[in-house]
């Protein structure tokens, strides 16, 4: 989903998911924070046109920015980390991300969406952290497991957390770092030259990795993956645990699977 040009018509109301995380993005471009006792962790930030709205969901919470000590990326396209650079000279949080979206939010390529936005990516920056399978990033009493899961981008890095307990029971949390076909079209594909990289074999590989992980609540990296906007009025009702679903996790990798398949066949490279 495209950046519009009125960003306030996009804005959501900011809320706790379950227990540790809490939504602060947009329709469009979701951003997540981590309260792990000893500092906040923010996942992806968003627009550039829209990071006031997530500084200002951050504050409704009740939440000081000054206390945000890590950025998190699950990928480097504009709508997961055009808001970083202004976000980290704010705060001097550190940044984390993928090895392979390292030149990407550098500015070193082409590739972080930008163009088929008709936009510019704005104030690149330099990671403090490049993340690869297998890393794990704690702050306080979080730590975020990071599976390399490449297709959307060559970086797009999976996270994993234990969110809260319910019944005596930890649970974990999981995002995937990127299920987007977009980047998966003979046309992108060509557009860039990026015929010997595979995304799509690589991306199918990401989905099966993903197959072995526990989850109990979807975190989706875009509502739509998670129904946040179909759920969250459940939510302001009272229904606490109306994103914990330990199927929720399998459904959403059933439905990118089937939709890779539709790819694959209507679009042969």
């Amino acid at each position: 989903m495209g950046y519009v040009s009125k960003p306030w018509d996009v804005a959501f109301e900011p809320h706790k998911v379950f227990g540790n995380t809490y939504f602060t993005g947009t329709i469009p471009a979701s951003t997540h924070l981590i309260d792990t006792g000893a500092g906040l962790i923010v996942i992806d930030t968003g627009y550039q046109e829209t990071l006031y709205l997530m500084l200002e969901s951050t504050r409704r919470l009740g939440y000081d920015i000054r206390d945000i000590k890590y950025i998190v990326h699950s990928h480097g396209h504009i709508d997961h980390a055009a808001g970083t650079r202004a976000l980290v000279e704010l705060t001097g949080a550190e940044t984390f991300i993928g090895a392979g979206d390292v030149d990407m939010v550098m500015g070193k390529n082409e590739l972080s969406w930008a163009p088929e936005f008709k936009m510019q990516f704005p104030g690149t920056f330099t990671p403090d952290h490049i993340l690869h399978d297998g890393d794990k990033i704690t702050l306080g009493d979080v730590t975020i497991e990071c599976v390399a899961t490449p297709g959307h981008t060559m970086g797009t890095m999976s996270l994993f957390w234990n969110i809260g307990t319910l019944g005596g029971k930890t649970l974990r949390a999981g995002m995937m770092g990127g299920a987007g076909l977009n980047t998966m079209t003979s046309t992108y594909i060509r557009k860039y030259g990026l015929e010997k990289e595979d995304w799509r074999g690589a991306f199918a590989n990401s989905l099966k990795r993903c197959r072995g992980e526990q989850v109990d609540v979807l975190i989706g990296n875009h509502v739509d993956q998670n129904e946040m906007v179909k759920k969250y009025p459940l939510l302001k009702a009272g229904q606490r645990d109306v994103f914990v679903d330990s199927s929720a996790w399998g459904t959403f990798l059933d439905l990118t699977e089937q939709r890779l398949a539709k790819l694959l066949a209507d679009d042969p490279l």
